[in-house]
């Protein structure tokens, strides 16, 4: 009787850490707070990305936003990855001079100590969020490694000289088969 019991417990342990793996890695992306009634969310006006680019590139993903408070704080930037999951949110503050509107780019160096296979297919969730807790629309880019770069230029507003470097992704990519830190791993290069 005794065998059972510890059968029947570690079950339960085991389906509550799968379970809590699995609302962990389905996070949203949100910051502290309820906004205030009355006041406005940031809106995201205009972007641009690539949909196409090879690991290690660098890969500019175009922002034009506006906040009707004028109280912009940050962009949430979270990246899933087929295979893989969801990595945490990665967070851009914003100066005072972005607060009210901004024009610009995050720069992501896609560069990792894991070579990724091609084809390998990532989405990008981008968002801004204000200083009361209000978040923007929230807009969704696909994007997939290949061996070919992606030469496709920026459209207006983005294609002026001088657009400024917002931030950037500091995401590192993992390979689902390398890594040690998905259930997904099938094998290990010694």
């Amino acid at each position: 009787m005794d065998d059972l019991k510890k059968h029947v417990a570690l079950l339960f342990v085991l389906v509550a850490f799968f379970l809590y793996a699995g609302c962990a890695s389905n996070q949203a992306m949100t910051r502290a707070g309820t906004p205030p009634s009355g006041s406005k969310p940031p809106v995201i006006t205009s972007y641009f990305a690539p949909e196409t680019g090879i690991q290690r590139d660098t890969i500019k993903i175009y922002l034009a936003a506006e906040d009707p408070d004028g109280d912009m704080r940050d962009i949430g930037t979270q990246i899933t990855q087929v295979g893989y999951g969801v990595y945490p949110t990665d967070w851009t503050y914003l100066g005072a001079e972005n607060r009210q509107r901004f024009v610009g780019y995050l720069q992501w160096n896609t560069a990792s100590n894991d070579p990724l296979p091609e084809w390998t297919q990532i989405r990008i969730n981008i968002s801004v969020f204000d200083r009361r807790g209000n978040q923007s629309n929230q807009i969704v880019l696909p994007f997939e490694f290949t061996l070919g770069a992606s030469t496709v230029a920026p459209p207006a507003p983005f294609n002026q000289a001088g657009i400024p470097r917002l931030g950037y992704i500091s995401t590192e990519l993992r390979n689902p088969d390398l890594s040690e830190e998905t259930p997904y791993r099938r094998w290990k290069i010694e």
